[in-house]
């Protein structure tokens, strides 16, 4: 497997990110403005970054605002460790033949492709993404996985697998950015960028997109709808995995794999989770004592509440609650 980006290199790190027509501004500036504040940020150049058309034209936003670009998409004169390609509505009509080519020729020489939004099809469409595992929008989700079951697709806001990277949207995609600028920086600088933008950065990859609704997994699911509606009631006293299987009418591994194939999740996990997005407002929405939190999202004690929390949020819940009363969190 090719290296990761994601990992950590003091050196600058140079992308090419190719623009689509009918891409989202919204998402494009999730991509880019996180790298310009690291940048600021640690005061000198640690991400550069040229944005490049298929035809070196400019290309009109979703919104009917045009962008003027640096360069056209070229594979033979690209110098970029990473090519990311932002897409949104109408991403066919860009992506042909010699666009693909060209996706795959810089695969070919280890150059890393990253699918922002729609740019997970095109990636898909060129071949790159067979027997890995991606993500894309959640309102595509359906039709990617008719249009390319070889990919292993997930739910959640992004995934890198080594040197293919794919985000859900603009929110994601400013996720992506800070995760690249933490592997790559330090978790110090990814924090402060967050804070630039007034942004919780604390999404993980692997949380499946907001508004991938409870309603939506029920029309594709049903039976794993039914068993995060139990946990949900379920907070202050959680049932065990098998009693919720047995709640599901499946067994406790039919249960396991499809909490897997839709969430990357075990349920236990998924589970944990809720707990703690529970006991994590309580921590910053009330006064309540951290012990009390602890018991109210079905810890047994305050000690495994915080060991859970700080391996959650890497933070204990005492400093997140002093971070938001200083106005930092």
């Amino acid at each position: 497997m090719v290296p990761s980006i994601f990992r950590p290199d003091p050196a600058v790190l140079v992308l090419d990110i190719l623009v689509l027509p009918g891409f989202s501004l919204l998402t494009l500036a999730s991509t880019v403005e996180p790298l310009r504040a690291a940048n600021r940020l640690a005061g000198r150049p640690l991400f550069r970054w040229r944005l490049v058309s298929p035809d070196g034209a400019e290309v009109p936003a979703s919104s009917g605002l045009r962008l003027g670009v640096d360069a056209a998409f070229d594979p033979a004169e690209t110098a970029a460790e990473a090519l990311l390609v932002v897409a949104a509505f109408d991403w066919e009509s860009a992506a042909g033949p010699p666009l693909l080519a060209g996706l795959r020729a810089l695969a070919r020489r280890g150059i890393a492709l990253g699918g922002i939004e729609a740019g997970t099809w095109v990636l898909a469409k060129a071949g790159l993404l067979a027997n890995r595992r991606a993500t894309t929008h959640w309102e595509d989700f359906e039709a990617f996985a008719a249009a390319f079951p070889q990919v292993s697709l997930a739910v959640s806001r992004f995934v890198v697998d080594g040197d293919r990277f794919t985000t859900g949207g603009a929110s994601p995609a400013l996720d992506l950015m800070l995760e690249l600028i933490r592997a790559r920086q330090g978790q110090s600088l990814a924090l402060g960028v967050a804070g630039i933008f007034v942004y919780d950065p604390r999404h993980a990859g692997e949380d499946p997109q907001a508004s991938l609704s409870l309603a939506r997994l029920a029309a594709r699911e049903p039976r794993v709808a039914a068993v995060l509606q139990a946990m949900e009631a379920r907070i202050e006293r959680p049932l065990s995995v098998a009693a919720l299987a047995k709640r599901a009418g499946l067994s406790r591994r039919r249960l396991e794999t499809l909490f897997r194939e839709l969430l990357n999740l075990s349920p236990g996990e998924a589970f944990e989770r809720l707990r703690l997005e529970h006991g994590r407002r309580l921590v910053l929405e009330t006064r309540d004592e951290i012990a009390s939190v602890g018991q109210a999202c079905g810890f047994g004690s305050a000690s495994a509440f915080a060991r859970a929390f700080r391996r959650r949020y890497g933070e204990s819940p005492t400093q997140a609650r002093r971070a938001r009363r200083e106005g930092t969190s």
